[in-house]
């Protein structure tokens, strides 16, 4: 394994759209959402910690969550966990790490990642992800990672490429575009040149530094000026100076987007962003009349369709239900049809708005 070779692990997002299992004091990243036996976060942790050295793994996450992170990843080192003073998306996030790591290795390259995907093939991901090292050291460049498209989901990120390889599988990317409308995603897919966009980059810390400089200069600014008390006693203050400074931005927004130096892969392996409950029901396994189901105790009469989550302890019958999401929790029942699981963020609001923070 390469000693200067890192990964990030981004896990401070709360996952509203799977609430009620998802709460903003036990976010997804931490749950077992598809009944494997492991969190999200410990299936991303195992995923890199095969090719990568534990010791270069970081976690950055809400500090509010540093401790479930320890408790998880019992391997990881604890000073590797680093906790965000607030949340302020993900380009400050990652302006964090590229300051920290650049002044503990100024060869570092390193993988970006969420903590809350499913990745099914880890040996083509992996594969991948040492491809993408090895171009990013020899280029002045970032990587990111597409995902071949198979049908035209509205839910996703959507990058554009060249159809000239500038090397073997990487290609020049021409635009990114945000979540389209159904007809747009079919018209993507028809194109044969719209990739699904993963989440995933990957680049040298000099060169993420030097195009935040370039493209957000004023958050370059507050980090540069506190850069030399990273990986000291004085961390944690100087990030407390920082992020109310901040932009609240992401770095595809912030970087990629402006950037003319980035490439892609289109990738195969397994992938889902594991956003909402329909992305869980694509990827458990279902019973004869298309239910998947999560939870040891349900029993399914005359439904079809239906994503139902409850847990192992409970009994749940469900009878005479098509197309709906039924998620079950010791305070909360969740009853929504599949088509409107977009909404949940709003009625998560609404609930907010009746009934306060007790039941987020």
């Amino acid at each position: 394994m390469n000693k200067h070779h890192y990964v990030v692990i981004m896990a401070g997002g709360i996952g509203s759209r799977f609430w009620p299992m998802s709460r903003q004091d036990f976010p997804k990243q931490f749950l077992d959402i598809l009944n494997t036996g492991q969190t999200l976060i410990q299936w991303t942790f195992e995923r890199f910690a095969t090719f990568i050295l534990p010791q270069n793994i970081y976690v950055v996450t809400s500090q509010e969550y540093s401790d479930i992170v320890a408790e998880q990843l019992p391997k990881l080192p604890k000073e590797n966990i680093l906790g965000e003073p607030s949340r302020k998306n993900t380009a400050p996030c990652i302006a964090y790490i590229s300051f920290k790591l650049q002044q503990m290795d100024p060869k570092a390259s390193l993988i970006v990642a969420p903590s809350d995907h499913l990745i099914l093939d880890k040996t083509a991901f992996t594969k991948v992800c040492l491809e993408s090292l090895d171009f990013v050291n020899k280029h002045s460049a970032f990587i990111t990672l597409g995902i071949k498209p198979t049908y035209p989901n509205t839910g996703y990120g959507y990058i554009q490429y060249e159809q000239h390889a500038v090397s073997d599988n990487v290609y020049k990317v021409k635009t990114f575009t945000e979540k389209p409308n159904l007809e747009l995603a079919k018209t993507f897919l028809a194109s044969g040149d719209f990739l699904w966009n993963a989440g995933i980059f990957i680049w040298q810390g000099k060169t993420i530094i030097q195009a935040f400089e370039k493209y957000l200069p004023e958050m370059y600014d507050v980090f540069y000026a506190e850069k030399d008390k990273f990986n000291t006693s004085a961390e944690k203050k100087a990030l407390e100076h920082i992020y109310p400074l901040c932009t609240n931005i992401s770095i595809d927004f912030g970087i990629m987007e402006k950037a003319d130096n980035v490439y892609v892969i289109p990738s195969s392996f397994g992938w889902s962003d594991l956003g909402t409950w329909n992305s869980a029901y694509e990827n458990l396994n279902k019973d004869y009349l298309d239910n998947a189901v999560a939870g040891d105790n349900v029993i399914v009469i005359d439904s079809t369709h239906c994503m139902v989550k409850a847990p192992n302890d409970k009994l749940l019958l469900l009878q005479g239900l098509d197309n709906f999401i039924v998620v079950d929790t010791p305070d909360v029942l969740l009853i929504c049809k599949k088509e409107k699981e977009q909404e949940i963020k709003e009625y998560v609001a609404e609930v907010k708005r009746n009934k306060g923070d007790q039941y987020l």
